[in-house]
């Protein structure tokens, strides 16, 4: 008797744990609208990771507006981009010349001149700014550390990844089929994961090399974070922001957490 009485009270228990759900407030009530977008880079880049993209053909202009138009109805007041802050007077000067000749040619375009300059062209932002920062990283430390563990980790995952570029391999995709791909969750956990959280299985027996390597692209996300956080933003701002995909990546968590801004995702406004 001791026995069912016991087992019945436990179930019983059980049930109105799960029954609960444990949910507090998290977000200011003027929590700030955000669109953290991916993108990769269009011009000259120093990435490791390229894609291949003629950023002076007349067509992929003219789509890469066609998604700026999408995202414009977002109505952004500040625009924020993958520039150092102290390029953001210049940044700024560019954005206006922009605003006064919008077939203003440019010797290198990136994604900054074809992709921001437009959003804020056609939602009326006025304001531009740069959070980037620079931090020395070493991308191949797994290809040259002797002495490592042997674990296969990292060259499994590599695979993976391989089969996910052959099934969908972007030089046969459109630019807004690509374009959702890079804004996709999964390829944004991948970008976390191939340049930094992979490094944690990296190392020799009593040290810890991967995890350096990748606490030097945590701390350089994070920077751009807190130089994101010094922009002026009130209440009433609605803001893009413009990024790499590993940038976006990071970001994604912080803005998840932070209880100022309120992140929407950039696919509801993209057809």
């Amino acid at each position: 008797m001791k026995t069912i009485y016991f087992t019945t009270f436990f179930l019983a228990f059980a049930a109105s744990l799960k029954a609960q759900t444990f949910q507090f407030k998290d977000k200011f009530d003027d929590a700030v609208p955000i669109l953290n977008i991916a993108t990769f880079h269009m011009g000259n880049t120093s990435d490791a990771n390229t894609t291949q993209f003629d950023e002076h053909n007349t067509e992929n202009k003219r789509r890469i507006h066609e998604i700026a138009a999408e995202i414009a109805a977002f109505r952004p007041t500040i625009i924020v981009v993958e520039d150092l802050p102290e390029n953001n007077t210049v940044l700024q000067e560019d954005y206006l010349e922009y605003l006064q000749n919008p077939e203003k040619k440019y010797k290198n375009p990136g994604e900054i001149e074809l992709l921001a300059f437009e959003i804020g062209r056609l939602s009326g932002t006025s304001k531009i700014f740069g959070i980037d920062y620079k931090e020395g990283y070493d991308y191949s430390l797994y290809y040259h550390l002797r002495n490592k563990r042997d674990d296969a980790t990292y060259e499994r995952y590599g695979a993976l990844v391989d089969a996910s570029e052959k099934k969908y391999p972007e030089d046969k995709m459109t630019f807004r089929e690509l374009f959702k791909l890079n804004n996709h969750p999964q390829m944004l956990d991948m970008l976390i994961n191939i340049n930094a959280d992979l490094l944690t299985y990296v190392s020799t027996k009593d040290r810890n090399e991967g995890a350096d390597e990748a606490a030097k692209m945590y701390h350089r996300n994070l920077v751009m974070f807190s130089n994101f956080n010094k922009i002026n933003i009130n209440k009433n701002d609605r803001i893009v922001l413009l990024m790499g995909g590993t940038h976006t990546a990071f970001f994604m968590d912080f803005l998840k957490r932070s209880p100022k801004y309120r992140p929407e995702s950039v696919l509801k406004y993209i057809k």
